[in-house]
């Protein structure tokens, strides 16, 4: 799909509240399920219309789960019918949460806003509950919400950009949290095509990160790398020998690693360097999302271990330029109800550049929009003021910055024992090392200026950040 396909999608927001009935139990408990609504076409009254969901559930002192993924389905006249399905973390179960609303022409409003539902582990019930659209109080937002944003197919970004020239690195990543355990996944996959022009070859790793445990014991960082080996190219992704990564597949095997996911993306592409950067690579280096955000289901095992993810949430990334930084932060975060922050920061390599200050690119996506609206903002403000500021370090590193009524400051920690550090090659043979945590933990907080500063949002990621360092 072209950059100027007029193809559109359907996106809204929905709030419900109401009750939950846990099975065992003599009373109900307040619930609210707050959504994110994605249809890949503009929604069809008269027809049927699929949507990915994703958002919050909350049941009063039994489940608080940000993280909900699920399908829709829209049917009002076809059917008669709009079918909730979620996949949600409540007691450490995945569980299933499964509702429709049935349409009657008789009782249009009530039908319309009361969605009934049950809670499943697995084929066994434990729970029913119903919940209700407040139309005093939802309709406004609700409306307001809805947008048709152009669709652009993610999947086409996950190409080979390497057209034989030497000098270059290219990258396919994925990173992912448990829900169900906590622990977090790192799949890295890497291209180099040597600065000498000998041939390229591929190499990558495998890394299971240990939940944040405070008060506990806490495991040790697992990982296993495979290859060198050289590349053979592939028309949609990244292939070696028994190791896959293309749009919603990643499957592969290094020592006694194993992994074979379903990748599903939750939002459109998400260009964290300008988005000319990537069509046109002038930069030292460029990164972005095919989807901003995603969510796995499949198996990985290392050793006697096996982890099953169900939709646990994460996201795949790309990374193509002439190398490591001389020093760089990466930090990716699911905030839940649909919302990600993605930020890099990093000092070139280039002389001229490596005595700058970290060049920030940070990009904010919440309720469908994303800030600030042009990534050149954050890294070079106007005409070089008003750059947001990173504060590079180890264990501990910020972001702070401002763009139009907003500021934002970004404080991520990477505990030592939830790290890893791995040693990097450049094209040229020049070493470098990362320490990447993919259950670090994160403070974002967002002010928006009314007369004086005032708190907007603020979120706490304990162990479920997805956070790097990267030093010469």
């Amino acid at each position: 799909m072209s950059d100027g396909d007029s193809a559109r999608g359907t996106t809204f927001t929905e709030t419900m509240l109401g009750s939950a009935r846990i099975d065992g139990e003599d009373r109900t408990r307040p619930a609210r399920l707050d959504l994110r609504v994605a249809a890949q076409d503009v929604l069809r009254p008269l027809g049927t219309t699929k949507a990915r969901l994703s958002g919050r559930l909350r049941i009063a002192g039994w489940a608080d789960d940000p993280y909900v993924t699920g399908e829709m389905e829209i049917s009002p006249f076809a059917r008669r019918r709009i079918r909730y399905r979620l996949a949600c973390t409540a007691q450490g179960r995945r569980l299933t949460l499964d509702g429709w609303k049935s349409v009657s022409p008789r009782h249009p409003v009530r039908s319309m806003t009361v969605l009934p539902y049950t809670l499943h582990d697995g084929e066994q019930r434990v729970g029913t509950g119903t919940l209700r659209f407040p139309l005093a109080t939802g309709l406004a937002p609700f409306l307001g919400s809805v947008r048709f944003p152009r669709r652009e197919d993610g999947s086409r970004h996950l190409a080979p950009r390497w057209r034989g020239e030497p000098g270059r690195t290219e990258v396919w990543y994925t990173t992912v949290t448990d829900p169900a355990t906590g622990h977090g996944l790192w799949l890295h996959h890497e291209l180099t095509a040597p600065t000498d022009g000998s041939p390229p070859f591929v190499h990558g790793w495998a890394a299971v990160f240990p939940r944040a445990e405070p008060d506990g014991p806490q495991g040790a960082v697992r990982h296993m790398r495979f290859g060198p080996e050289p590349w053979h190219g592939g028309p949609d992704g990244f292939r070696a020998d028994g190791i896959v990564a293309r749009a919603g597949h990643l499957e592969g095997a290094a020592g006694d690693f194993r992994w074979e996911l379903t990748e599903h993306p939750e939002d459109g592409p998400l260009f964290t360097f300008p988005r000319w950067s990537w069509r046109r690579p002038r930069l030292p280096a460029a990164q972005m999302l095919p989807a901003a955000r995603a969510s796995y289901d499949g198996t990985v095992t290392y050793g006697s271990e096996k982890l099953t993810l169900q939709g646990a949430p994460g996201a795949s990334a790309r990374i193509y330029g002439h190398g490591n930084a001389r020093r760089w932060a990466w930090l990716h975060a699911d905030l839940g109800e649909g919302d990600v922050l993605e930020i890099v920061a990093a000092v070139s390599m280039r002389p001229g550049l490596r005595r700058l200050p970290p060049l920030v690119f940070l990009r904010l996506r919440r309720g469908g929009r994303t800030w600030p609206r042009r990534a050149e903002r954050a890294a070079l403000g106007w005409a070089g003021l008003g750059r947001f500021r990173a504060a590079l370090g180890r264990p501990d590193w910020s972001v702070t910055g401002r763009a139009g009524l907003r500021r934002i400051r970004v404080e991520v920690s990477l505990p030592a024992e939830r790290t890893l550090r791995l040693d990097y090659a450049d094209p040229d043979g020049s070493p470098a090392r990362c320490h990447n945590s993919e259950t670090a933990d994160a403070v974002v907080r967002l002010e928006r200026w009314w007369g004086r500063w005032r708190p907007e949002a603020e979120w706490l990621l304990e162990g479920t950040a997805h956070a790097e360092v990267g030093e010469r």
